[in-house]
């Protein structure tokens, strides 16, 4: 299990009793770690007042909403993360933006390892590793959140490409944030104080994308009262970005690369040259070197726009990003509708159920889905639970959870429960579901499920719940 990343770093565990966060304990020494233990949150926060910590692992037990302060506290000097004990269903009742991640204390040593050798990465003759950041990461983060290494592979070279004046070709599914890594070099290149203009090749109807692009002289066309500026001239001192540059009109790609090669355009109507002083980035969902063979793109374009690349992965491929991109869609939205923190975290059945997924929509479609749950979530819940993700998910097939012996008709009607959800949670979710479908009939609920109805009221009466 070496991960030699981490050799230098030190990990400090709050709480959680001297048996608990054994294996990870040894997991992190044998990569070549430092490990510390306190017992209160407030050992804690002395402890990294006076010396460096890289990793705070905390029991979540220990933090209640009067330590908010705290744990920004700490989240300002180390990578806080905080564990729950999932195997009785307890979580954090706390969610702030300075927690890194909630995991599970059972959590495997290995992936806890591998979470940490992504976020912090040890500095070429340096000490320890990013000390709260990778400069990468850090660089990035008002742009992008990542943790993963297909992500962090994806963007390394980000730096090194904003401060050319080249080309460069983004390439990636739809909503993997294309446009965001063209503003991003944009913002990092040294036309950062001029404008960003933004073009959608696909958007625009075949017959207006050249004047879009290249502007048009008084009287050019019917209804050309008088001349206009096309996006090209807009940009000027600053940064063009062609969004699916892959349904450009050939004849359209024919003058887009003689822009790019002579530097200076023509208005639709115009005979006069116009220099222009742009720098282009084109962004692409569809193999363009297929799209070369296939007749539908030009190969001599394709090579003069692909001088720079940048390749961004699917969701799926960046599982490491998939909880930490949820927890900061679902605060935003929390925060748009002007609900303060504390906010209820996903349970972990729920980061279960959304690293499965196969989010075929990507980052957008993640970002769309966390804004519906906290949209629509109760007020006093405590966790974001699989029962309260399932209906916004359009990608998630529900497999039946059969009640054993249960003759009644619901209409095909099935209760999704993930495969590793605690016993307790999984309780719940069949309580609250068969509530719902005996319309808060708590006597037909008891009946259904084969339990007295004083069961059925103790059930509901630990869980904290009010009736759906």
């Amino acid at each position: 299990m070496a991960h030699p990343e981490l050799s230098g770093l030190t990990l400090l565990i709050a709480g959680g009793g001297p048996d608990a966060f054994t294996a990870v304990e040894e997991a992190f020494k044998e990569c070549g770690g430092a490990v510390f233990r306190v017992d209160i949150p407030g050992d804690a926060l002395k402890f990294v007042a006076h010396r460096a910590v890289d990793v705070v692992l905390a029991d979540a037990a220990l933090f209640d909403t009067k330590t908010q302060e705290l744990i920004d506290s700490l989240a300002q000097k180390a990578v806080v993360y905080l564990a729950t004990d999932s195997s009785n269903g307890d979580g954090p009742e706390i969610f702030t933006p300075g927690v890194e991640d909630y995991i599970s204390k059972q959590i495997d040593p290995k992936r806890f390892i591998q979470m940490v050798g992504a976020r912090l990465v040890k500095r070429q003759g340096g000490s320890t590793a990013l000390t709260v950041t990778d400069p990468l990461i850090n660089k990035l983060r008002p742009y992008f959140l990542f943790r993963s290494p297909a992500m962090r592979e994806a963007l390394e070279n980000l730096p090194a490409i904003a401060a050319s004046n080249q080309t460069v070709l983004i390439s990636g599914e739809t909503g993997t944030g294309k446009e965001i890594v063209a503003r991003a070099i944009h913002v990092l290149s040294k036309r950062a104080g001029g404008p960003f203009m933004a073009v959608n090749c696909g958007a625009i109807p075949e017959g207006l994308i050249e004047g879009e692009l290249f502007g048009h002289e008084k009287g050019a066309f019917t209804g050309a009262a008088k001349t206009r500026k096309g996006k090209f001239e807009a940009a000027s001192n600053g940064t063009l970005f062609l969004d699916e540059i892959g349904d450009m009109p050939l004849l359209l790609q024919v003058r887009l690369l003689r822009v790019l090669e002579e530097r200076h355009i023509y208005r639709v109507g115009g005979e006069r040259p116009i220099p222009i002083n742009v720098r282009v980035i084109a962004a692409t969902r569809v193999g363009l070197k297929q799209a070369v063979a296939d007749g539908l793109f030009r190969e001599d374009l394709y090579y003069r726009l692909n001088i720079l690349r940048i390749h961004l992965p699917p969701l799926w491929q960046r599982v490491e990003d998939i909880a930490y991109l949820a927890f900061h869609f679902l605060g935003r939205a929390f925060a748009e509708m002007g609900i303060h923190p504390p906010y209820p975290p996903l349970s972990p059945a729920s980061i279960d159920l959304i690293e499965g997924l196969p989010w075929k929509g990507n980052v957008r479609e993640l970002r769309n889905v966390m804004t519906r749950v906290a949209t629509v979530l109760p007020h006093d819940t405590k966790q974001v639970l699989p029962i309260h993700l399932t209906p916004h998910l359009e990608d998630a097939e529900p497999r039946p959870c059969i009640l054993e012996n249960d003759k009644r008709d619901f209409s095909g009607d099935a209760i999704y429960i993930p495969i590793g959800t605690p016993l307790p949670e999984a309780e719940d979710i069949i309580i609250r579901e068969t509530l719902k479908r005996t319309g808060n009939n708590r006597t037909q609920t008891a009946k259904i499920l084969k339990i007295g109805l004083r069961t059925l009221r103790r059930k509901l009466s630990e869980g904290g719940q009010n009736d759906p």
